[in-house]
């Protein structure tokens, strides 16, 4: 049987808080019967803080009255359950020398594999969304020296990364793939225009506005108003 957690911590508790024997104490805890005595004593373990064994699921209350009822019997540490083991999450580390290389990468997925989205992007190769956005927009601050060059040479990834991104990216159905373009052997079906629907001529003879007017009475010269004449004017 394993030794429990700390276990002068522990017995140091058992010593304090139960009526069980040295030797069930000392057996539980593997420590020698003498170390239990001087931890009664006080004259071992000063200023432990004990540990109840009971907090941590290493005994049962149950289990401590049974040995104390019977000074012959030993403490049994109760089963421990396994645990779920969490994953740690790791961060990408890109090293300082590698880290000017990135746009050159972001520049190379945007142009061999539009796919693969922004998440994507910066979930390989360790960067920002800003920073992908940037060198799509081409309002990065270094775009003038951008050059568009592969992220499995440049080292920031493998190659079975950069196959696995790929991969799920064409799975989920990532940008429409461009139509193919029209293979100019085959005949190609003309259309031809609607034809244009012919306009009666218009018929001259028909009265048209103004056609009533008499010209000669337009332009004829207009009468003298009365009092206008010699007279008038002295």
């Amino acid at each position: 049987m394993a030794p429990p957690l700390m276990p002068k911590a522990t017995a140091v508790w058992l010593v304090d808080n139960t009526t069980l024997t040295f030797e069930q104490i000392a057996a539980f805890c593997e420590l020698h019967l003498l170390e239990v005595s001087a931890i009664a004593d006080g004259e071992v373990a000063v200023g432990i803080v004990g540990l109840d064994p009971m907090a941590n699921d290493q005994l049962t209350q149950e289990e401590i009255n049974r040995c104390t009822d019977d000074p012959s019997a030993r403490l049994v540490m109760r089963e421990q359950r396994d645990l779920p083991v969490q994953k740690a999450r790791r961060t990408r580390y890109t090293p300082l020398s590698k880290r000017q290389d990135k746009p050159d990468a972001i520049a190379w997925l945007i142009r061999n594999h539009p796919e693969v989205n922004d998440a994507q992007i910066g979930k390989l190769l360790g960067t920002t969304k800003n920073t992908i956005r940037a060198v799509r927009e081409r309002t990065h601050w270094n775009s003038p020296n951008i050059r568009s060059r592969d992220p499995v040479l440049l080292g920031l990834c493998t190659q079975t990364d950069l196959n696995a991104v790929v991969t799920r990216a064409n799975a989920g159905g990532g940008k429409a793939k461009p139509e193919p373009a029209p293979d100019l052997n085959q005949p190609q079906r003309i259309v031809r225009p609607d034809p244009v629907p012919e306009v009666a001529p218009k018929d001259v003879t028909e009265s048209e506005p103004g056609a009533d007017i008499d010209l000669d009475n337009v332009f004829a010269p207009k009468a003298k108003p009365e009092g206008t004449g010699a007279e008038g004017e002295n």
